[in-house]
């Protein structure tokens, strides 16, 4: 069986989102038990100069969604950090991001391999082919995001583990 683009790209992010949909649920569940104002875990950080748990979902959806869509277009920028969410928004944008990413098909995101992209920075300019922007750009910020999303989450108290940022993963059928 052959590894496609689509099994690289939105198969992962698919469950990755799903994932962080579960996580996010858990800690609104958990702030409200403990009598947390979830708003106030939308501007957390990690550290004073990280960006915080508001714009680290906006970029998980930037860089998937938002990826594959740049992959389309033939250009990618990434997302504003002045976007106004409140938790139950950010809720909504990763729901809104995994029911974009399920309307693709494994033969329409096949079919962007080859394709020029390019990520507008500012002034700046990277060329990109489709599979080279996913790879070594989307999929690894798209993790990173996520990451330091769950990682917010968790040192807010909320009780997370492994198998909480992990999904449902891709088991053989019997």
């Amino acid at each position: 069986m052959a590894f496609s683009l689509y099994d690289a790209s939105v198969a992962n992010y698919l469950q990755t989102l799903g994932a962080v949909s579960g996580f996010l649920e858990r800690g609104l569940v958990h702030f409200r038990d403990k009598n947390i104002d979830p708003e106030s875990m939308v501007e957390a950080r990690l550290a004073p100069d990280m960006l915080p748990l508001r714009f680290q979902i906006i970029s998980v959806a930037q860089h998937s969604r938002g990826a594959i869509e740049g992959v389309q277009s033939g250009e990618f920028r990434p997302p504003s950090s002045k976007t106004p969410y409140d938790y139950a928004g950010l809720q909504g944008l990763v729901a809104q991001t995994r029911e974009a990413l399920e309307g693709w098909t494994p033969e329409a995101v096949n079919a962007l391999g080859g394709r020029d992209v390019v990520f507008h920075l500012g002034d700046h300019k990277l060329p990109f082919t489709a599979e080279g922007f996913l790879m070594s750009f989307s999929l690894p910020n798209f993790y990173f995001h996520a990451t330091t999303a769950y990682d917010i989450l968790r040192t807010n108290g909320v009780p997370l583990g492994k198998r909480d940022f992990m999904g449902r993963l891709k088991m053989k059928k019997s």
